[in-house]
């Protein structure tokens, strides 16, 4: 199946290492909010949320991809989901204030 958003959540957890890792700061949770979200909308869009491994910028906390256009979101709290989902997927305004800053 094609999607037209595939939502990419970082799962890695990184047992006994100093540095901080997405799945142990609530990774899973993560996916399942998109999920339940994703499944309640009601928008004329292909769309999925699943795990992933690392993405890469772990000392910024959870972070979450968002693609086709390659959107990532930092420091992602479940209580930001029904946020991103209402802006970011229902009308294509990003987040801003959970971008990644280049």
């Amino acid at each position: 199946m094609v999607y037209d958003l595939h939502i990419f959540v970082c799962t890695n957890e990184r047992k006994g290492n100093e540095r901080l890792s997405c799945g142990e700061t609530h990774g899973l949770e993560l996916v399942a909010a998109f999920k339940k979200e994703l499944k309640d909308l009601n928008i004329n869009l292909k769309t999925r949320a699943n795990k992933s491994g690392c993405l890469g910028i772990c000392y910024f906390g959870p972070t979450i991809a968002i693609y086709p256009e390659g959107t990532f979101y930092v420091g992602v709290k479940v209580t930001d989901v029904p946020e991103i989902i209402e802006s970011h997927i229902k009308t294509g305004k990003k987040v801003e204030r959970l971008l990644l800053k280049q």
